[in-house]
Order: C-alpha cells, then sequence, then structure tokens
C-alpha cells in the first residue's frame, strides 16, 4: 500500500478488522481499518491482559495507579492524533467510532483521552490544524480544549465535571 507522500506502508499482521502496517521510511507501526465503520460503531471490545500500579508507553489508565495492558494485544498500535477517530471507552470496555472510518484510514486516538499524567510527554507531530504540539495529559489541558474532546469517565472525574 502507498500513501501520497510515497511512503511504503508493509502489512505486518492481519486482524479482521484491522491491519497492523510498518512504514518502512519510519518503521512506525500503525493500525489501519481493514472494514469500514460509521459514527458510534463498536469497532470491538477489549479487556485488561494485566493491571499496573504504574504507567507503561503501552498502558491505558482507568484509576489511580490503575493501568492496563491492552487485549487484544493488536488495538496497542492505535497511534496518537490531536484528531482521533476511535475512542476507548473504559467503563463499557469498548473501542468506539467517533466519525466514519474508510478502509485504510489510520485508526488514532486523543491519548489524553485517557491519560491523566503521561510520565512519557511528546512533541505531537500529527498534522492536524488543531494539533496541541505537546502531549502530557489531560491535567495540562484548558477548558477550551477539553470542550473539544470525550473523555474516560475516570479522566472525566478527575476534570472535575
Amino acid at each position: 500500500m502507498k500513501n501520497s507522500s510515497s511512503n511504503i506502508y508493509t502489512v505486518l499482521s492481519s486482524h479482521g478488522i484491522a491491519d497492523i502496517v510498518e512504514n518502512s521510511n519510519t518503521q512506525q507501526k500503525s493500525l489501519h481499518a481493514t472494514a469500514a465503520f460509521n459514527t458510534g460503531d463498536i469497532i470491538c471490545n477489549f479487556s485488561a491482559a494485566t493491571e499496573l500500579e504504574t504507567p507503561t508507553y503501552l498502558t491505558v489508565q482507568t484509576g489511580i495507579n490503575k493501568h492496563i495492558t491492552l487485549s487484544p494485544s493488536f488495538i496497542q498500535y492505535i497511534n496518537h492524533s490531536c484528531e482521533p477517530n476511535v475512542f476507548f471507552n473504559t467503563s463499557t470496555m469498548e473501542l468506539i467510532a467517533l466519525k466514519q472510518i474508510a478502509i485504510g484510514n489510520e485508526l488514532v486516538f486523543f491519548y489524553p483521552s485517557t491519560e491523566w499524567d503521561m510520565t512519557q510527554s511528546f512533541q505531537c507531530f500529527c498534522g492536524s490544524s488543531a494539533c496541541l504540539k505537546e502531549i502530557k495529559g489531560a491535567a495540562y489541558l484548558s477548558a477550551d480544549i477539553i470542550s473539544k474532546y470525550q473523555f474516560t469517565e475516570f479522566i472525566l472525574k478527575q476534570l472535575g465535571a
């Protein structure tokens, strides 16, 4: 598969609803839809493969000192974007489509939607006109930014909402 900027992607593995692909120029792995989804669709259910007290790069926060690794494990390849198309609902343990997703679209979520204070902040290069540039967690977002996104129940409680 080839995209408009001539980066070449190789499918590493297929998982029914999505493929894990690798960009041969950057070696970045990502998850791309192999089925179309409408806004509000449940893309898949997930569960906690393990529960940890401290976060890692691959965990999703579900409470204070409560972080889970994801099962099925292929959904760990859903990268961050300031313009997400999926949401991890950690109350229902469902991955939800936030907007229409076409076959081939990368699945992306807004990391602060599940993370309060990230131990590993990073510079975002998602390319969205709404890009926040530095991603540190929901604790660092202004009220006007918060109003633009969907958050887990845990994050909403932390925000006082």
